[in-house]
């Protein structure tokens, strides 16, 4: 048994960690789901019949998991969901209808599959490792069991056809938008990318996507033939229609359900949204026409929907807003998600690890501000900022006043000395900071 979940995790992670010191190769080469498979299979974990969907993409695919939960759990399906990263707690990560697995059944349930655990690694050589991902699946699929999960929707962690998520049965992928990411472990094309992503379809399925690029949607159709699986592609056209803001979201409009409430800021959840609906709708055991009925769950489901440090709302004096924008194009969608609700002056905090186009994200964020504040954080020592030389190089010229500051407290002082009350802060910050976000403005993400 363990006693907290600081030595579950450490436990969880203890033959990953050991490979940190070495160069990691493409996943083609370094990643291996036989462990988990023979966790699953030892300890009976995929006997019990039960739908799953496994969501993939390189943007998105947490939301889109979120909504699709929320849809169908207006329907009255038992839903069950793996995301990753968390924000506070890394309960987060498995949920039932909405609610993080509390820490008793995480870690009783871990002790339980502890001698199976253990049993694998020590037939394990140095060069593999049993996935922390396989671990924390095999955790929520007994979790699922012994809450009557009669439909399971997984986020896969990155890419697709060597993840431990991807190991399950699952009868439906959904495609969030590829680009390119991670290129040191998927390949530096967005064919290859796509390649890992297109593994989760599974022989004699069914999947669907966003609108792709060519190269993208060519590896798509190309594993879908493969598979004798059908694949249904959207285009721009077959999006949801924005049609008005409201204070805490949007309104659209999506045939055939009219009108529809998204309590999300993003603009971009407007596409996940649309792709969440028509997922759903390829999970009905019924053709033909949508009853009414059929359709009100969907207003209601939407309607319901949270996901938090997706550009939120956190303050109004000054009004503050955070979303885990590391990318100049998440940036930009950011930018336009917020920009009728901006007050002058504009101060950002940016936070983005040195892995991703920080540069970029600067250039971006600081065409509207009259500062911009640099920062980090030190919760989790794998992840790595731009040094504070590098960073304010990169900043330089972009604003009236560019900083550096070590902690999240401080650029926050800082940037409301600088917003008074009626200016805008912008946090464009990695999911760790939104996390610290969470914690400041104790916001609770136990239920979603």
């Amino acid at each position: 048994m363990f006693d907290d979940m600081d030595a579950a995790i450490r436990y969880i992670f203890r033959t990953r960690r050991r490979l940190d010191a070495a160069p990691r190769g493409l996943d083609e080469y370094t990643r291996d789901t036989a462990p988990t498979r023979s966790l699953l299979a030892g300890a009976g974990l995929l006997h019990r019949e039960r739908d799953y969907v496994v969501v993939t993409g390189s943007r998105g695919k947490g939301s889109v998991t979120a909504i699709m939960a929320k849809l169908l759990q207006a329907q009255g399906r038992r839903v069950g969901t793996v995301t990753s990263p968390h924000l506070v707690h890394w309960n987060e990560r498995i949920r039932v209808d909405g609610r993080m697995i509390p820490t008793d059944r995480f870690l009783g349930i871990l002790g339980d599959l502890r001698p199976a655990i253990d049993g694998i690694l020590g037939r394990l050589d140095a060069a593999h490792y049993l996935s922390p991902q396989g671990i924390f699946l095999a955790i929520a699929l007994r979790y699922f069991d012994e809450m009557g999960v009669d439909l399971a929707v997984l986020e896969v962690g990155r890419g697709g056809r060597f993840d431990d998520i991807a190991v399950v049965p699952n009868r439906l992928s959904v495609f969030a938008p590829v680009m390119l990411e991670h290129t040191a472990l998927l390949g530096d094309t967005l064919g290859r990318i796509a390649w890992h992503k297109a593994g989760i379809i599974k022989a004699g399925g069914a999947a669907i996507s966003l609108p792709q690029a060519p190269d993208a949607l060519a590896e798509l159709r190309r594993e879908a033939d493969k598979q004798a699986a059908d694949l249904i592609c959207l285009s721009d056209a077959d999006m949801g229609e924005w049609l008005a803001d409201s204070a805490d979201g949007q309104h659209l409009r999506l045939p055939p359900y009219g009108e529809l409430t998204l309590p999300l800021l993003g603009r971009y959840q407007i596409e996940n949204a649309t792709l969440a609906i028509r997922a759903v709708e390829l999970l009905r055991k019924s053709s033909g026409a949508l009853p009414a009925a059929y359709k009100e769950t969907i207003r209601r489901g939407l309607s319901a929907v949270r996901w938090p440090g997706r550009v939120q709302q956190l303050d109004e004096a000054p009004a503050v807003y955070v979303d885990g924008a590391i990318t100049r194009r998440s940036a930009q969608s950011f930018l336009a998600s917020v920009a009728p609700r901006l007050r002058q002056p504009v101060i950002s905090i940016v936070g983005v690890p040195r892995d991703r186009d920080y540069a970029g994200v600067y250039r971006v964020m600081g065409a509207v501000s009259q500062a911009l504040i640099i920062t980090e954080t030190d919760i989790n020592p794998n992840t790595r900022f731009p040094d504070r030389s590098a960073a304010l190089d990169a900043a330089c010229g972009l604003t009236s006043e560019q900083c550096h500051t070590y902690k999240l407290s401080e650029a926050l002082e800082l940037a409301r000395s600088l917003a008074g009350e009626t200016g805008t802060i912008l946090m464009a910050v990695s999911l760790m900071l939104v996390g610290e976000c969470m914690l400041i403005w104790d916001v609770h993400t136990s239920a979603i």
